[in-house]
């Protein structure tokens, strides 16, 4: 079976709104930004269902939404989030075995909440390549040279630009996969993850690279949401 999972468990807290609530819940266009990018989910008949881990606090209010906003006939649950991303979408991966069982089959396609303008294509394509190779992600050619530097003040290394990405989201696997390399890392390495494809690095995975866009933009602070605003035809409010 293959199943959607929007991640919306952040707090938004770089986003320094003074809107009393996490950034996935801001108004974009017609609905809020969570809903918009649901609705790319709910347009793939691909998935047998789709779930959306949500913080603790919120998942009411999420479920609310859902019901105002979505018209589906692909199941849509609401999950309660963890501590951090990779929390969040163990508890979806728990709740989806619980619905549905275990089976060495069944794919995930990952996807932030806050990146809305998602296509179908990428939805796809993941799906595909998640089916044959067991971990994807999706990314985009750097455009801009890329520094490294140790200590923040002087230049250790300018990697070939030819061979560096920038990561979006979706990334899609193999759910046992996934669960499987997971359980092998250390606690050491699990306080390092920076997302799940990085559970597929430490350990050696090869991940499959999928196109993403430009277009594909993480809503992460006021400048990125006046950016949306603009992509979708709305008002730009300073």
């Amino acid at each position: 079976m293959i199943f959607g999972i929007v991640l919306a468990g952040g707090v938004g807290s770089r986003m320094n709104t003074t809107a009393n609530m996490p950034k996935q819940f801001l108004p974009l266009g017609d609905k809020p930004i969570v809903m918009q990018t649901l609705d790319k989910f709910v347009t793939c008949d691909r998935f047998d269902a789709v779930y959306i881990g949500t913080h603790p606090d919120w998942v009411d209010h999420m479920a609310e939404l859902v019901e105002t906003h979505i018209v589906s006939d692909i199941p849509i649950t609401v999950v309660a989030g963890g501590s951090d991303r990779n929390a969040t979408l163990f508890n979806v991966i728990a709740k989806i075995e619980e619905d549905h069982g275990e089976d060495e089959n069944h794919i995930i396609v990952t996807h932030d909440a806050v990146r809305p303008f998602v296509t179908l294509r990428m939805i796809n394509e993941n799906i595909d390549a998640a089916q044959k190779y067991g971990a994807v992600d999706t990314v985009v050619p750097a455009t801009d040279t890329i520094v490294r530097s140790l200590d923040g003040e002087f230049i250790e290394s300018i990697p070939d630009r030819s061979k560096l990405y920038q990561g979006q989201t979706p990334q899609s696997f193999n759910m046992n996969l996934l669960k499987k390399l997971f359980a092998e890392l250390t606690e050491e390495e699990k306080a390092v993850l920076t997302d799940a494809c990085k559970i597929c690095a430490l350990r050696g995975a090869k991940v499959r690279l999928v196109e993403g866009s430009a277009q594909n933009i993480k809503i992460t602070t006021v400048g990125d949401y006046k950016i949306a605003q603009a992509m979708l035809g709305g008002i730009i409010v300073d």
